[in-house]
């Protein structure tokens, strides 16, 4: 007996709808948005870039809001829009293609046509909705009172999440008890290859979340500059050898399965080997700590610093392009490489640069 014509008719519904549920492909026709305001240039401070799946270019700003570019218009969107605040900190995108903002006033959902900022979850304690899942999306910490871990968001709901006490927490309030901020503070959040999560913390160094247990690494040269400043864990990175570099050169680190669970400490068990050696600063320093890093498809190492402009190393030998306007040295933020392997550099006081094969240029639209 053959099936009616309205089961090929629903079947066909059934596909498309389920279609429509996915991320937009790139040059896909949205509809009109009637947000924002048509600008004809980035402002000063952009510190974060991302590309979408789609295509699309977005930028953050310390200060001023976020901006997108599709190729042809550049869209400035405020707290005006919706958007949570001006001071963005960070910007992904979900497997629906929703683009996510941490803001200096919560996480923001941008579904296309409009902003939402994500009412949290509040955990009651360090073990409550901790999980590990493929499509969770992670935020960092913004320093507000109360908070003493990141976020986590399911795809449905946005959970704020606490970090068991610290080993080292006795001894640091002890010696710092008015310090502005707290040393759970999340600087930095990657997902490795094998899909665990890392948290580059303010003071208290590394934890590593495996889906079962949280475990630390703690070196004081890792937080700490020998001028005696607190620079923190600012960027991870798990290279293609599969060691992992943070946050600067003098080591990178083999990191072993499991957790010491040493009277309760919770320690990571890791073995370290020379990192990048013999860099020369212009302040005639041998070490570097940088802001953020990435790998390119050649397996090279670039890593941006807050004043000493771009360094990439190839496992050999290390080639440095400064980052200037005119003659000055720009203040630096961040690395981004996008989906064809392109590098951008977020500045403090320049807007965005880019990788010109050569240089770092200005990015001019």
């Amino acid at each position: 007996m053959k099936p009616p014509k309205f089961f090929f008719l629903l079947l066909l519904a059934t596909i498309f709808a389920c279609r429509g549920q996915n991320a937009p492909e790139a040059g896909a026709v949205q509809p009109a948005l009637e947000l924002g305001d048509t600008v004809p240039a980035l402002s000063k401070d952009i510190w974060y870039i991302f590309q979408a799946s789609n295509g699309d270019y977005w930028f953050g700003s310390a200060s001023d809001g976020a901006y997108r570019y599709d190729g042809k218009v550049l869209l400035y969107f405020s707290a005006a829009d919706g958007l949570g605040s001006g001071g963005i900190r960070g910007i992904q995108e979900d497997k629906k293609g929703q683009i996510f903002f941490t803001t200096l006033a919560g996480i923001s959902k941008f579904d296309g046509q409009s902003f939402q900022t994500l009412e949290p979850v509040i955990a009651n304690g360090p073990e409550e909705h901790w999980a590990l899942q493929a499509d969770d999306l992670w935020f960092s910490t913004l320093g507000k009172e109360g908070e003493q871990g990141p976020s986590r968001y399911d795809g449905e709901k946005l959970y704020q999440l606490q970090f068991p006490k610290h080993h080292l927490a006795d001894a640091y309030f002890a010696e710092f008890p008015d310090k502005p901020w707290s040393p759970y503070d999340v600087y930095s959040i990657y997902r490795d290859r094998k899909g665990q999560v890392w948290f580059g913390t303010s003071n208290f160094g590394v934890g590593r979340y495996d889906g079962k247990s949280l475990g630390w690494l703690y070196e004081d040269h890792l937080t700490n500059t020998p001028e005696g400043g607190s620079f923190g864990i600012r960027s991870i990175l798990e290279d293609a050898e599969g060691k992992y570099w943070f946050c600067n050169n003098r080591f990178r680190y083999d990191i072993a399965a499991g957790v010491s669970d040493a009277d309760g400490k919770a320690l990571l068990e890791y073995r370290r080997s020379p990192g990048i050696r013999g860099l020369s600063t212009a302040r005639g320093a041998d070490h570097i700590y940088f802001f953020s890093v990435v790998e390119d498809a050649a397996g090279d190492l670039w890593m941006v610093t807050y004043d000493e402009g771009v360094w990439r190393y190839d496992g050999q030998s290390v080639t440095h392009y400064p980052v200037k306007k005119g003659t000055k040295d720009l203040s630096l933020f961040s690395l981004y490489q996008d989906r064809k392997g392109e590098l951008w550099v977020g500045t403090h006081e320049a807007g965005v640069y880019k990788f010109d094969g050569t240089n770092f240029v200005p990015f001019v639209l």
